[in-house]
């Protein structure tokens, strides 16, 4: 048999085997356990395989804070965080913006149109179509506003694809390698609003920097943050901007060599915006706290192995989750895979006080949910429910990806969630 063929032969004898460890026909997880590793319990939220909680800075919950949207592969659906019903919203192929802050929205693209949908009612209108080579990222506090950036001209096509990278049609299989690539190519971008209610798009800011992570404050409707995107050793990350375009401010500056910072996310009072940082990159690691007013920094130190690709904190900010990794995410941890609860702790001064220090403080671990059997090419995307009592998840650890939720307390001290 010719070597070639032998080869496809043989990929086609995996894949099938793969298949069948995981079928998607299979019998489904269970409904709810609890941790032995953590004495915590586990609630499987959603039924449908393939079915995913949304990208960890992403409003996912409604105004009223008593319902969760989520994707499945037949569109989009929305679960009662009371009863776990779950009605289905949107029909077919769509990309999910976000959910709304002030009304029962959720907002989406559907064939190049900028959509929304009442969850409750079902009506559904038309916003605009987006730029040629446009993508639309958020929404803002009081739904008037929403964000997205566009690619000018014509040549190579970086298409837009779930957060927090574009995908390109002909990307290099290592994503390393597609980071720098993208980041070369210095392609001329737009960062843009949609007025919802007359669909009029207007350029804000224009770029050759690769413009991403748009994520409007929870609570001012005129202020919007983004990065700089692309390997994090080799720019600034993170910005903001007003929706006149004005007050174009950097929010963090490196000290050092290969100091890196990002996945940055807001404090649901729009006071604080949370950031991974690392000094230098895959050495020592902290969660930042910034606050816009003042400008006061607060780095939280954590160990190699409560490291996670991406962190949320409660309304109250007293609660922090994360979503570990694995071996070959950035912090090469050991044994980091784990769904993480953290109570931040502030170190005493007992030194020099000066308003520009950075204030210390420690993350305190606790391990929610033991995610071995997790493959991370899927990030968990963690996030808290609006009551604080549950950390919700995405995971594949049972084979196609499912939507899941840890309870804060643990399980003797907690009610039946069923």
């Amino acid at each position: 048999m010719d070597r070639r063929w032998s080869r496809v032969l043989l990929l086609v004898v995996v894949l099938g085997a793969a298949v069948s460890l995981h079928p998607q026909g299979g019998p489904p997880p269970p409904k709810t356990w609890i941790d032995p590793d953590t004495g915590h319990r586990i609630v499987r939220l959603t039924d449908e395989p393939g079915s995913a909680s949304l990208y960890f800075n992403q409003s996912r919950y409604t105004a009223d804070g008593k319902k969760m949207v989520y994707t499945t592969p037949g569109g989009i659906s929305v679960l009662d965080l009371k009863t776990y019903s779950v009605k289905p919203v949107v029909q077919g192929r769509v990309r999910i913006i976000e959910a709304g802050r002030k009304t029962q929205s959720v907002y989406y693209v559907k064939e190049g149109v900028v959509c929304s949908t009442d969850v409750d009612t079902g009506a559904t209108r038309e916003i605009g179509k987006l730029p040629p080579r446009g993508s639309v990222a958020t929404v803002n506090a009081d739904e008037t506003l929403l964000a997205g950036t566009y690619v000018e001209g014509t040549g190579p096509d970086y298409y837009p694809g779930p957060p927090p990278l574009p995908q390109r049609l002909d990307q290099p299989s290592g994503r390393g390698q597609m980071m720098e690539q993208r980041f070369a190519a210095r392609l001329p971008m737009g960062l843009f609003t949609v007025n919802v209610k007359t669909g009029e798009v207007k350029t804000i800011h224009k770029s050759t920097d690769w413009l991403n992570h748009l994520l409007f404050s929870p609570t001012d409707p005129s202020l919007l943050m983004f990065c700089h995107e692309g390997p994090w050793h080799k720019l600034d990350r993170i910005w903001t901007i007003r929706t006149d375009g004005s007050r174009l401010t950097k929010i963090h500056t490196r000290t050092m060599e290969m100091e890196i910072f990002g996945h940055e996310f807001w404090s649901p009072d729009g006071k604080t915006i949370w950031y991974d940082l690392q000094t230098p990159r895959g050495e020592v690691f902290w969660l930042v706290a910034y606050e816009l007013e003042t400008g006061a920094r607060t780095w939280y130190h954590l160990q190699r192995n409560e490291w996670s690709i991406h962190f949320n904190v409660t309304r109250d900010g007293s609660l922090i989750c994360g979503d570990g990794g694995d071996e070959g995410q950035v912090a090469r941890a050991p044994d980091g895979k784990w769904i993480y609860l953290f109570r931040p702790e502030l170190i005493q001064n007992r030194g020099t006080e000066d308003k520009s220090f950075v204030k210390p403080g420690v993350l305190r671990a606790e391990r929610l949910v033991n995610m071995s059997k997790h493959q991370y090419k899927l990030e968990p995307n963690v996030s808290f429910t609006p009551d604080q009592k549950w950390v919700v998840f995405r995971s594949n650890m049972f084979g196609p990806t499912y939507v899941f939720a840890v309870e804060v307390a643990k399980a003797e001290a907690a009610r039946e969630p069923r």
